[in-house]
């Protein structure tokens, strides 16, 4: 009987391919490339990739490293989305943030919002922007019957909640049509103020408000778990998955002992995570942490409605950047792909200029333009769990919840999330994390594109309105800090602009290229990118000839020089020119590159995954540039 094409499988002419016969292909290709490995196991262990947490990124994933179930879309473990048509019906909430301590401004942009595809509001009250009795005012001509509202007031949440109730009854909004979150959270305002005097009142309130909100507003919730303190400290995927799941487990503690039953408990909690631009740890990140909630609520007794996790994902600030801000576009493009794929329920987009102050009206239109395009015309919504099926993704959520839950365990033997803040293990451990991550970022093993890399020292800087300080306490008063990957190489280039600005001109420095275009370019395109992402402006000659290199760096009125060529030719020229450039006037002589042996004159090798920022630090201190 002759089988139709059509159900022929694709594969069927081919042999069947095993894993060993790959291993082998790459062990011959690392071969060819210098590399020895051992065999092919070890040469497949030679492509992996190092991730936060232990986790390693492997070259090659199949049918065989998924060993979990992830279960249907909408039903536990809720890996797969929690409701069963995913965002395919009416896509994910957008939901764009206000933080404009001016009512007038909040209210315009709340509107311009809401008419150009903005479906919810997140409004940070009180420090961290409009005042708690403002409220009315910034949500003038706001149907509070179509758009929901998340509050963000710190420890004046009640007083905020009341505000909203109040509009509520004025403008005859049905109990049953209000909609959002009251934003209650206080270990959250414990991490970051590192104050726990309140936080027992605080939990009392927080319980009562969810008594309200869940005898009358089925819609509304009164309490945020918000994950975003831990990240913006420098947490690892796995510390933020582990504090978000210590905290909504106190949460639940404290709700149900106010009389909520776990199913109404788990009613009144929205976590909320960052997302940022490594687009498949963002979606394992989401994917991972419903899996982790889903537990939670079936040890408590959980009905399976009542368990699938609410998220609101934001972008990270952590990767936001106040140099060369226009990057910052494609940075939360990405990250709120990651975030719709991964099955975030509402989605913000902090607009680009957030790390300079307010934003202005176009970085918010850009910012929710950003989720239409993805919404309307990527059609990214379209599908039910895009990223289901991804052997990678799969493996990578289970790996990252695994990590994460070994972390909520360590929590709750140390007396939960409360005590763990209290003690300082929560910042000790993040802190450890953040010095970590700073030295690959320091050594540019993790570049930050605009900034550690291809700097632009022309840039025109971007001047914006300073943000409201907000619920934060700092390392000073005793609460998690906020760090950003930016900062250290910004420190660098402000100085480099007091420097301009003082005396009309940067620091700069001399690149002495030995040879052809073929034998330099390459280093010195490398040198000129690293001393630029520091503020240092560079001059440079072509040449072989030592008078000339000095007779250059005299006109440069540069104090240090560089050396950029190939290893070869710095065994026959580099000693010369260096010590041409010393007897020159050049203060140190650095060369670019690790050869062998140190050429006489030189003091010290660049070389990729050399410490970027001592490097640069100490040649702007030797230049004489204020810190």
């Amino acid at each position: 009987m002759k089988v139709p094409p059509e159900r022929l499988p694709l594969a069927a002419e081919f042999p069947a391919a095993h894993r060993e016969q790959w291993q082998q292909l790459v062990e011959g290709v690392l071969r060819k490339s210098g590399a020895q490995p051992e065999d092919g196991a070890a040469a497949e262990q030679a492509l992996t990739t190092a991730l936060p947490d232990g986790l390693r990124a492997r070259p090659l994933y199949t049918a065989e490293n998924t060993s979990v179930e992830a279960g249907y879309p909408g039903f536990p473990p809720f890996v797969r989305g929690g409701r069963p048509q995913g965002s395919a019906v009416a896509g994910w909430d957008v939901r764009q943030r206000h933080a404009d301590p001016d009512r007038r401004r909040t209210n315009e942009a709340v509107l311009a919002d809401l008419e150009h595809g903005v479906g919810s509001l997140w409004l940070e009250l009180g420090d961290a922007g409009l005042p708690v009795a403002a409220l009315p005012e910034a949500l003038t001509g706001v149907y509070l019957d179509l758009a929901a509202v998340a509050l963000d007031a710190g420890p004046e949440f009640t007083a905020a909640a009341e505000q909203l109730f109040k509009l509520y009854e004025e403008r005859e909004v049905s109990p049953g049509d209000a909609a959002g979150n009251l934003g209650a959270d206080p270990l959250g305002l414990q991490a970051r103020t590192g104050s726990a005097d309140r936080t027992e009142a605080l939990l009392a309130e927080a319980a009562a408000l969810a008594a309200r909100c869940a005898a009358g507003y089925p819609q509304l919730r009164a309490l945020t778990v918000d994950a975003l303190p831990y990240h913006e400290a420098g947490a690892s995927p796995a510390q933020e998955l582990g504090c978000a799941l210590a905290t909504g487990v106190a949460y639940l503690r404290a709700l149900t002992a106010a009389g909520l039953s776990v199913d109404a408990a788990l009613g009144q909690l929205e976590f909320r995570f960052a997302a940022d631009a490594d687009q498949f740890l963002t979606i394992a990140k989401f994917r991972a942490a419903r899996r982790l909630w889903a537990r939670v609520a079936e040890v408590s007794g959980a009905g399976a409605e009542a368990s699938a996790q609410r998220q609101h994902a934001v972008t990270s600030r952590v990767m936001m950047t106040a140099r060369d801000p226009w990057v910052n576009m494609l940075r939360t493009t990405v990250a709120c792909l990651a975030a719709g794929v991964g099955g975030a329920d509402a989605v913000t987009v902090l607009p680009f200029d957030s790390a300079l102050g307010l934003p202005d009206a176009f970085a918010r239109r850009i910012a929710r333009n950003t989720q239409s395009i993805l919404l309307e015309e990527s059609h990214l919504a379209r599908v039910i769990d895009p990223a289901g099926g991804s052997w990678y993704v799969e493996q990578l959520g289970e790996e990252l919840a695994q990590a994460a839950w070994a972390w909520f365990q360590e929590i709750e033997r140390a007396g939960g999330q409360q005590a763990a803040l209290a003690s300082g293990l929560v910042g000790e451990r993040i802190a450890a994390t953040w010095a970590e991550r700073s030295t690959k970022l320091a050594k540019r093993r993790e570049p930050v594109t605009g900034v550690s890399e291809f700097p632009n020292l022309d840039e025109q800087p971007l001047v914006r309105e300073p943000a409201p300080a907000g619920h934060t306490g700092g390392p000073h008063g005793g609460g998690l800090p906020q760090v950003r990957r930016a900062e250290a190489y910004e420190a660098l280039r402000d100085r480099s602009d007091a420097h301009l600005a003082a005396t009309g001109a940067r620091p700069a420095l001399f690149l002495a290229s030995i040879g052809t275009a073929a034998a330099h370019t390459a280093r010195t395109t490398f040198a000129a990118n690293l001393f630029q992402a520091g503020g240092i402006a560079t001059s440079s000659l072509a040449s072989v000839d030592p008078a000339a290199f000095a007779a250059a760096f005299r006109d440069s009125g540069a104090a240090v020089a560089c050396l950029c060529s190939s290893d070869a030719l710095y065994g026959e020229h580099a000693s010369a020119v260096a010590v041409a450039l010393k007897e020159a006037g050049a203060q140190r002589v650095l060369l670019a590159g690790r050869p062998a042996e140190v050429p006489a004159g030189v003091d010290e090798f660049i070389y990729a995954g050399g410490d970027a920022v001592a490097v640069l630090t100490s040649l702007l201190d030797l230049i004489g540039v204020a810190r």
